[in-house]
């Protein structure tokens, strides 16, 4: 019998292990599709901002997929309004009134609407996810992410080109679900593997009565409330006063770290393209090389990292980054510039998977997706806020 039960017990392994490579795969491709709407515009940022501050749109009536755009003006209405925010934030905060300042300024306001439209979703589909199952939900971002790559692919003008990063980033929430996916694997390795793998790389969950609804809602939007992960003390098991200290200490770790680390990361193509004037072929050679690195440092170290050394891995990463940014920052030639991204890659390879691995750990398996999602919702105010305070 005892031969018999170990006998069961390992083809119970191997059975669980087959399953979570199969899962992790699949999550792979989603988030590939998913974070390919983000860092595709990276390089191509500034010079798609310099087309549309020449461009002058002509009077065109557009019918697509039943929305109804109508533009009016020789110029468009909805980049003019935007201008006119930026003029505002130039003169408040005293930026010199150039081209190369407003470029860098738009980019910022794109990429914080971006982020915060994820911030706003993130939370909600990952308790959506609890209640309603994870595959439904991811099938339904993913979907809004393809909307958003043909919105986009037919741009012809700033509004649909706008309307295609807004769809995109509502739907951005599908990488919550991807890491409430991961943290729902059975084995610690699994999970390890498939946080390393996710990298950086909602409905409401139903209440006793609608107001406590209403209340819970409140706690996924607030960003009080997020940082003190009030949602999930609202759930029937709610984690102990330890856990809740350890979780409040990791989500302010991972929106510090973020909110500095996508500071750099949306101003990085407007300081190559101003300063050595990098192309925009020139842009993602760069970006290229950003991600080979990443590739090598998770594929070869990140997926080592025993659980008990995440926490001290992380603080050595996050160390690493301060002499990155001096690098890029006072980057005379190329071979200083690339130094300083080398230690940039290291720490966007290590950092973001072990904090959302540790932070996995946290929560009974009902509580996964609303403990992910508030992570990755933090995560996403940080990208809000950091390209905005970085391009003033």
């Amino acid at each position: 019998r005892p031969i018999k039960k170990r006998i069961m017990a390992v083809e119970k392994k191997h059975l669980e292990d087959g399953h979570s490579t199969r899962i992790i795969r699949v999550v792979f491709l989603a988030l590939l599709l998913d974070l390919l709407g983000f860092t595709l515009i990276l390089p191509l940022l500034p010079s798609i901002l310099d087309h549309y501050s020449q461009k002058e749109v002509k009077l065109c009536l557009l019918l697509f997929w039943g929305f109804l755009v109508l533009h009016l003006l020789k110029q468009d209405v909805v980049y003019q309004s935007l201008q006119s925010i930026v003029d505002w934030f130039r003169g408040a905060v005293g930026v010199p009134m150039e081209t190369k300042y407003n470029n860098v300024l738009f980019g910022g306001l794109i990429g914080s609407l971006y982020s915060l439209l994820q911030f706003l979703s993130s939370p909600v589909f990952g308790a959506a996810s609890d209640h309603h199952g994870r595959r439904p939900l991811l099938l339904l971002t993913t979907v809004g992410v393809m909307i958003s790559y043909i919105l986009w692919a037919v741009s012809r003008s700033f509004s649909v080109f706008l309307l295609s990063r807004v769809v995109g980033g509502v739907c951005k929430g599908s990488v919550s679900l991807c890491a409430a996916i991961i943290a729902d694997l059975p084995c610690p390795k699994a999970r390890n593997k498939g946080m390393a793998m996710i990298g950086d790389n909602f409905l409401i969950t139903k209440g006793s009565s609608d107001s406590s609804g209403v209340q819970v809602l409140g706690d996924l939007l607030n960003p009080v409330a997020l940082f003190n992960f009030s949602a999930v003390t609202r759930t029937k098991e709610p984690p102990s006063k330890q856990q809740m200290h350890s979780l409040k200490v990791l989500g302010l770790v991972y929106f510090a770290y973020l909110f500095f680390f996508s500071g750099l990361e949306f101003t990085l193509s407007f300081l190559t393209h101003q300063r050595f004037q990098f192309s925009s072929m020139q842009q993602g050679k760069m970006y290229f090389f950003i991600g080979i690195a990443m590739a090598a440092f998770q594929g070869g170290y990140a997926r080592r990292i025993k659980p008990s050394r995440q926490i001290q891995t992380v603080r050595m990463a996050i160390l690493s980054i301060i002499p990155a940014f001096l690098f890029i920052a006072v980057a005379w030639n190329l071979v200083v510039l690339y130094g300083g991204l080398f230690l940039y890659s290291f720490a966007a390879a290590i950092v973001v998977p072990c904090l959302s691995a540790q932070v996995s750990g946290h929560g009974t398996a009902s509580q996964k997706g609303t403990v992910m999602g508030i992570l990755r919702s933090l995560g996403a105010l940080a990208r809000a806020l950091g390209p905005v305070v970085a391009s003033s």
